[in-house]
């Protein structure tokens, strides 16, 4: 494989299994303000017995809807890592890279060298899409792989001053009931990529969630120029 740019890794969020979510939303303080900062990350079937997997990776600079948002850093490159045989070791990773209003996706691809440290594997490319504005922009391969990346309404709620409260010891009476929680992230935006392509690009599952379904083991990181 080729090797291009050295990076080193700043932040990771795990994830196994069919459909499972996280959210890390600005604490993660070498990382805030700019698109190496982790929100969110899905892994999901877009169908029930679909033969294709969909990964969504939502990146941010600022998350309150009142604060502006920046581009994807051209500095970043977002890597998504799938371990295929239940070591918790990358064995095939999909990396994307902004340039010039476009996302160029690479792999999935055995990686130069697993952990911290990535190469853009430019030998491989899966496709490029351009950034997306306020029109969503999604580019399909003649490998039948979608692509996307642009601004998307943030999927996570969350009551983030209760929760302040709370924690804080300033709302004795605890968490709001459902109904009068607020969403703080409603009307923000993250910064999307999205890619869904076909299983047999994917190799193996490498284990079963709670419903004893075939899942790959995935997680994401974000990588720095140095």
């Amino acid at each position: 494989m080729k090797k291009t740019k050295m990076y080193l890794g700043l932040s990771a969020l795990v994830v196994a299994g069919i459909v499972l979510i996280a959210a890390d939303h600005i604490d993660a303080l070498s990382t805030t303000g700019q698109t190496a900062d982790v929100t969110d990350f899905f892994a999901f079937e877009p169908t029930e017995g679909s033969d294709n997997t969909v990964f969504v990776v939502d990146l941010q600079t600022n998350v309150l809807p009142d604060l502006a948002y920046g581009e994807f850093d051209e500095n970043v490159l977002t890597e998504i890592n799938i371990d295929t045989n239940n070591d918790l070791v990358e064995d095939l990773v999909i990396q994307a890279i902004p340039r010039d209003g476009r996302m160029y996706f690479f792999g999935p691809v055995a990686p130069a060298q697993t952990g911290l440290n990535s190469t853009v594997m430019t030998d491989l490319p899966l496709g490029d899409v351009t950034i997306s504005g306020a029109t969503a922009v999604i580019e399909t391969t003649a490998d039948g792989v979608k692509l996307f990346a642009g601004p998307r309404q943030d999927p996570f709620f969350f009551d983030f001053f209760q929760f302040n409260a709370v924690i804080g010891g300033m709302a004795p009476g605890g968490f709001k009931p459902a109904g009068e929680a607020e969403d703080t992230f409603d009307g923000a935006n993250t910064l999307s990529i999205v890619v869904e392509l076909p299983n047999s690009m994917l190799g193996s599952t490498s284990g079963t969630n709670a419903l004893g379904l075939e899942v790959y083991k995935t997680w994401v990181t974000t990588n720095v120029k140095q």
